[in-house]
This record gives C-alpha cells, sequence and structure tokens, in this order.
C-alpha cells in the first residue's frame, strides 16, 4: 500500500465514526418509534384514530440528534400546529375556506414563521392552516383534534425512545474536532518552517493559501462544542460520563488565537516571499532562527495534541523565539525595513505561545 493512501485511510476512519455511527443509531431509533407509534395510533380515542398516519410525524418531528434538541424542536413543532389550526379556526368560525381566506391563512402562517421563537415550528403555521381548512374541510374539528392529537403520541413515542435507548452524547465527537484543528495547526506550522528552509523565495505551496481552512476548522469546532453542551443537556448519561466541558472550551478560546496568529504569521511569510498580500523584506540571516521558533512551535502544538505535553518543549519554543527576537537585535545594521517581517513573526509566536501555555501547563505531568 502506498504511503500516500494512509491519510485517506485514517480520514475515511474519522467519517465514519463521527458521521456515520451517530447517524446509524439515530435512523435506527426511530425507525422503531416509528413501527411502535404506528401501532399504538389505532388505539388513540375519539375521532384521533381516523388520523394514524399523523404519530409517525410526530415520531420524526422528535428524532433531533440529542434529546434536548429533541425535546426543543417537539415543543415548537406543536406551537407552529396550534397557531396554525387557531388560524383555520378563525376562518371557519368568521367564515369559509375560499381562495381568499385559504390564501389569506397561508400568507399569515408565513409572517408567524418570521417569529425566532417558533424554531421548527415556524414551517408549520402555514402547512396546519391549510391542512385544517383543505383537507379537514366540513370536519375541521375532528380533523384539528386528530392531527394535534396523533402527532403528540407520536413524539412522545419518539421522546421516549430517544431517551430510554443510548441517548446520544456528542462529547467525544467534539474531543475529536478539537485534536483534528491542534493537528492542523502543528501541521501547518511545521509547512511554514520547511518554507523558511528551503532555497529562498520558495516555490509557493499550500500553506499559503490554508488560512481560510483554518478559519473553517475552528469553526466546526465551535459547532460540535455547542453540540456537545447541549446533548449533555436533561442526559442521564452525562452522569455515567462526566466531562469538563469548560476545558475544552477554554482550549478552543486558546487554539482561536493561535489560528488568527498563525494566518498573520503566513501573511507575513508569504508577503517576504511574493510580495503578497503585503511586500515586506526578510533577510537571509534571519530566516534560519526564524524557522528554529516556528518548528518548536509546531512540536508544542504537536505534542499537546498527541497527549505528552512538556513544559520542556514549551520552554525550547521560547527560548527559539528568544533567540529571533536577539537575532533581530544583532543585524540591527539591516535597518528598521530589513527587520520588520522577522519581528512581526516573532510577536506572532510570542503570542500563540502565551494563548498555548495555560493548556499546556494545565495538562503537562506534575514534576516526580
Amino acid at each position: 500500500m502506498l504511503s500516500s493512501d494512509l491519510p485517506l485511510r485514517a480520514t475515511g476512519s474519522r467519517v465514519k465514526t463521527a458521521v456515520w455511527q451517530p447517524r446509524l443509531l439515530q435512523a435506527a431509533k426511530t425507525a422503531v418509534a416509528v413501527a411502535i407509534a404506528w401501532k399504538l395510533a389505532p388505539y388513540m380515542p375519539g375521532v384521533a384514530n381516523d388520523y394514524p398516519y399523523y404519530a409517525p410525524l410526530g415520531v420524526i418531528v422528535a428524532s433531533f440528534p440529542t434529546l434536548m434538541g429533541s425535546i426543543k424542536n417537539a415543543a415548537q413543532t406543536l406551537a407552529g400546529l396550534v397557531i396554525g389550526i387557531a388560524l383555520a379556526a378563525a376562518v371557519i368560525i368568521f367564515s369559509e375556506p375560499s381562495v381568499i381566506t385559504v390564501s389569506l391563512v397561508v400568507g399569515i402562517g408565513i409572517l408567524f414563521g418570521g417569529i425566532r421563537q417558533l424554531g421548527a415550528g415556524r414551517d408549520y403555521v402555514p402547512i396546519a392552516g391549510l391542512f385544517v381548512l383543505i383537507v379537514g374541510g366540513p370536519n375541521a374539528d375532528g380533523y384539528s383534534i386528530g392531527y394535534v392529537s396523533q402527532m403528540s403520541l407520536g413524539i412522545v413515542v419518539g421522546l421516549a425512545v430517544n431517551l430510554l435507548v443510548a441517548p446520544p452524547l456528542r462529547v467525544t465527537a467534539a474531543v475529536k474536532e478539537l485534536s483534528r484543528l491542534r493537528g492542523a495547526l502543528g501541521r501547518h506550522l511545521e509547512s511554514l518552517a520547511d518554507a523558511l528552509d528551503a532555497n529562498w523565495p520558495p516555490e509557493e505551496g499550500e500553506w499559503s493559501t490554508q488560512g481560510q481552512t483554518l478559519a473553517s476548522t475552528t469553526k466546526a469546532v465551535r459547532h460540535a462544542l455547542a453540540e456537545a453542551d447541549e446533548s449533555r443537556r436533561i442526559n442521564p448519561r452525562a452522569r455515567i460520563r462526566p466531562h469538563d466541558l469548560s476545558t475544552d472550551h477554554d482550549d478552543l478560546a486558546a487554539l482561536e488565537n493561535v489560528t488568527f496568529y498563525v494566518r498573520d504569521l503566513t501573511d507575513v511569510l508569504a508577503g517576504a516571499a511574493w510580495g503578497t498580500p503585503v511586500p515586506v523584506d526578510l533577510p537571509a540571516a534571519l530566516r534560519p532562527p526564524l524557522s528554529a521558533a516556528v518548528r518548536a512551535t509546531a512540536a508544542v502544538v504537536i505534542e499537546w495534541d498527541t497527549g505528552s505535553t512538556s513544559l520542556d518543549t514549551l520552554h525550547t519554543a521560547e527560548e527559539a523565539v528568544a533567540a529571533v527576537t536577539q537575532a533581530v537585535h544583532d543585524h540591527r545594521e539591516l535597518g528598521a525595513d530589513a527587520v520588520v517581517a522577522a519581528s512581526a513573526a516573532a510577536l506572532d509566536l510570542t503570542r500563540m505561545l502565551a494563548a498555548l501555555s495555560p493548556g499546556i501547563v494545565r495538562d503537562a505531568p506534575a514534576p516526580a
């Protein structure tokens, strides 16, 4: 097998773990809940048993990746249904269904859809009103009761299955996303160091265009952490598998700062190499110490990601950055314009290490 195949296989493994396994579990739970709701629907009292097909729809409404999200989604949907039915009831009381009244109900329902608090229920306002007027017709009262009752049954069944059968915790996915961001930052810094060690100016490499990728990765981590927070709310499994997400949020804040400074450092080196986005000069005498400092900073990030955090590595990086500052001082004869890029790069690296230090110190093993 070619070594180049390994990253692809690793990526495939991450996709299966982070996407397909939770998705398959959710699909299986939803299918079971639909079957249960369909079996129970005919036993609903009164006119409700005439509309059993709405029970499975209620299950789908309550099938959300997190337990708290399922409850919120279900409540918003029921609120939208009630508002839509109320709009239709007003037409039935004061008028009768017609082209004008049906259009009016749908239009008003869409206006209600502008209420952000309704969330997922916004789309159901015009739908419920339309169904009551057109499908319910002369039996609008019975249809409305059956619609809401069967939807409620499906929602209760869906929530019960979601609660009783492995309610999802998204903590592992969030931790993996954090690790992915650390790895991306470490590899990017290594590629910057490689560029500094290459013949100058280096050939334009992937590192010069990865700023947006780093930003999107950071956004994905923030989304994963938000999902992890929500998945732990009212989730009984959270007591069995405790995890302090505040630490992960602190790490994300640090990595967001590092990402900003990495993107700035990338722009500085691109400007020195090719004159974009801002042309600057990076003398040959300053490139070796700068490369060493960038590589040492990359080692800090990579070690943190692999769990082998060491204060010695952090101190080595701090000394390497200090050496860049000293090199700038020793080459003052080059003039201010010649050392501005190295000074800016040294400041970026200093800020990176300042952002990383609290997490490194926290996770480093205690001295024997």
